[in-house]
């Protein structure tokens, strides 16, 4: 049934106001928001089908009415009023991305922890591979006649290197030969296909050479698999407990220790859309059932997204949540547009 324009506006106002209160409003006060002149039974006579419509619901016989989650996603897909950020919010947000970062990791995290202080909800963030990484180049440096270190870059930028000691010698002049051997036949593959070559060249190359390739093998293999798996940062779980929603505190517990225990279960959408938003029973994991998460996706780079949700109660503030949210998105792709802005980090394990 297509809602005429009056039930649109009051369904608007009846969502814009408990946004603002977290109280169900009555007719009386609609009509006084009302554009018009409109009596308190006709509006009441709209709030009875709006809810028979499902748009609404009424906590009680007596109470006003609140947002369904019906009603909330027709606000955030028709009603909702864009936002448009301040020159002094766009300020803020571009100073706190000034500072300088190490590394992907580090930026996606602190991400997260920017956009819980913006917008005044939880956070989390997420770096999601599009493809599998793979080693794009290997490095051997020699430390000294029984150690060297093995330094790998991944396809997505990230550099990881471990100290590793020689069982065997090795002669120091044979390792940039060894990483040309790496380079040669392991950059560019799965963990599986990087053992079967190795097995392949098991024949062919030097006992103390193999053991050694054998162990640099080893360690990529497990930096690729691991790259498989998404890292989620989580960012201010606490800022529940000031909403009203979360009085209750086995309801507020059982939310934050959704997003600090099992956060790999938080909402990773599969499509490309630069924001979605999931209202209440949309979010297919029963600890998200009567909350709302807000995702936006920014470019990493090197076959990568990030992602940032925010959650918090289907209540939420959807559209100054939105623009903050999208500012933050368009300017992270942009700061990982340009090149050496974020140098990836060298970790020694």
């Amino acid at each position: 049934m297509e809602l005429t324009e009056r039930k649109r506006q009051i369904l608007k106002i009846v969502v814009d106001s408990y946004i603002e209160t977290a109280e169900p409003i009555g007719s009386k006060a609609i009509v006084e928001r009302m554009p018009g002149k409109i009596s308190s039974a006709t509006v009441r006579n709209e709030l009875a089908d709006l809810t028979e419509l499902g748009y609404l619901e009424q906590p009680h016989t007596s109470a006003g009415r609140i947002p369904s989650p019906k009603g909330y996603r027709l606000y955030v897909n028709e009603l909702m009023e864009r936002k448009a950020l301040s020159p002094e919010e766009t300020a803020e947000i571009n100073r706190s991305l000034s500072g300088k970062m190490a590394g992907m990791d580090e930026v996606i995290s602190r991400a997260g922890q920017m956009v819980s202080s913006f917008v005044g909800y939880p956070t989390y963030t997420v770096a999601d591979h599009r493809s599998a990484a793979t080693v794009r180049r290997f490095e051997l440096i020699g430390v000294d006649s029984a150690s060297f270190i093995a330094v790998v870059m991944l396809s997505d930028s990230r550099v990881k290197s471990q100290l590793m000691g020689l069982d065997l010698p090795v002669e120091q002049a044979h390792l940039p030969e060894l990483s040309h051997l790496l380079n040669t036949h392991f950059t560019g593959i799965g963990a599986a296909e990087m053992n079967t070559h190795l097995m392949s060249l098991s024949d062919q190359v030097d006992g103390n050479w193999f053991l050694l390739l054998n162990r640099v093998v080893e360690y990529a293999g497990d930096l690729v698999r691991q790259s498989e798996q998404q890292e989620v940062f989580t960012n201010g779980a606490s800022q529940l407990l000031k909403f009203p929603e979360y009085r209750d505190v086995d309801k507020a517990h059982d939310l934050m220790s959704f997003m600090v225990d099992n956060k790999e279960n938080l909402p990773v959408p599969s499509g490309d859309a630069p924001m979605q938003i999931l209202i209440g029973p949309e979010n297919v994991n029963d600890a998200l059932k009567e909350s709302s998460v807000v995702i936006a996706s920014y470019d990493i780079g090197d076959n990568m997204r990030g992602l940032v949700g925010v959650v918090g109660p289907t209540r939420m503030d959807y559209a100054t949540v939105a623009a903050r949210l999208s500012y933050f998105a368009e300017s992270l792709s942009a700061m990982f547009g340009k090149k050496n802005q974020l140098p990836p980090k060298e970790e020694e394990e």
